[in-house]
């Protein structure tokens, strides 16, 4: 055991929308045909997602209908919005402060000082600049300036247990060291025009903005056991399956694929895989505690459901999350492994991401 989560911050923009609400919206920024509205209704309504929070938003669902202006109303059906440079100029604008809420709070959580920081690791895949939010937190929190920074960028959902992978190497490397690790996505900002494809649909209706942050520190140099312990992670990438999900960068944001076979490949894969790394530590399925499986949305959460299999509670944080949130993409599992702790749920816990690839995540905490 080497890694110790230390604290847990999260952050969402201050305004949120319905899922109700948010339907209405998108379609009138781009009318659909009558068959393509029963078809987003639909897939929203399916979606699994409750409210959702934004950066773009300029007056939550309140008794109200929500407001925004960043995404203007189709001009014809060859319109697709913002351009991506403007969407990036959007991103480097409010991604900073979100992050700085998220760090700050698991700063506090963890009981230490920004000055104490040595490593800041960032994440993100739903926006680029430089210099970036990492730049930001050094200078708002304050960090030191001499901070070791490391960018984990464009992973997708999965993300920021890439990031908790590199701040195990720095703490076993020095037992010294205090990672910072901030995950954030201003998904919100690639909102996509026009109703063809139902994989924009579903994209649309799930993706969501947020931020969240983990304080790392050596097992030896922060007992307690309050504390979560980082003991393996483990990583997969299913051969002939990479075009089942991707994230690519077009004129007019990024465009987001996720095929409707995504569901049965983790069905088919997933168990024997995790079973035969748990084995490694002489554990069985059986032994898990708890789960803090992203929430790609529920027919992937179904699919984890059948094939490890898990019964409705071993992931009710997970839909909870995803009901009140959407899918924030990186920072996500960080929200559901936050409420697993403040539940002080049961020990050992897997963490379970998905990503492009297809590539499957597993970290093992105790």
């Amino acid at each position: 055991m080497t890694l110790k989560l230390c604290g847990i911050g999260t952050a969402v923009p201050e305004r949120a929308v319905d899922q109700k609400d948010a339907v209405e919206k998108a379609m009138a920024i781009c009318p659909p045909e009558p068959e393509q509205q029963r078809l987003v209704t639909a897939l929203y309504r399916r979606s699994g997602v409750r409210s959702r929070h934004s950066v773009v938003l300029t007056q939550p669902t309140d008794g109200d209908t929500a407001s925004q202006d960043f995404y203007p109303p189709a001009r014809d059906e060859h319109d697709r919005g913002p351009t991506t440079a403007t969407r990036m100029q959007r991103y480097e604008a409010d991604a900073a402060g979100l992050a700085c809420r998220a760090a700050s709070a698991a700063l506090h959580q963890a009981g230490v000082p920004p000055d104490a920081v040595t490593h800041l690791v960032s994440v993100s895949c739903s926006g680029f600049s430089a210099p970036g939010f990492d730049i930001e937190l050094i200078t708002r929190l304050p960090l030191p300036p001499g901070t070791s920074r490391t960018h984990v960028g464009f992973m997708g959902c999965h993300g920021a247990m890439n990031a908790l992978r590199v701040a195990r190497a720095f703490v076993e490397a020095d037992r010294r060291a205090c990672v910072l690790v901030c995950a954030l996505e201003l998904c919100s900002l690639h909102h996509q025009y026009g109703w063809q494809d139902p994989e924009t649909i579903v994209a649309n209706a799930l993706f969501a903005d947020g931020a969240a942050a983990a304080v790392c520190r050596h097992a030896d140099t922060s007992p307690g056991d309050a504390f979560w312990n980082l003991v393996d992670q483990a990583s997969i990438v299913i051969d002939q399956t990479s075009d089942l999900m991707s994230w690519r960068i077009g004129d007019h944001g990024f465009a987001m694929t996720l095929s409707p076979r995504v569901p049965d490949v983790i069905r088919r894969h997933l168990r024997p895989w995790l079973a035969a790394w748990l084995g490694q530590h002489e554990l069985a399925i059986d032994d898990i505690g708890s789960w803090a499986v992203h929430p790609g949305g529920p027919r992937i959460l179904q699919a984890c459901a059948e094939s490890l299999p898990l019964v409705p509670p071993q992931l009710a944080v997970s839909r909870d999350v995803l009901a009140a949130f959407g899918n924030m993409s990186s920072p996500t599992v960080l929200f559901i492994l936050e409420r697993l702790q403040a539940q002080q749920a049961s020990r050992p816990c897997v963490m379970l991401g998905f990503g492009p690839g297809l590539a499957i995540e597993a970290a093992l905490l105790t």
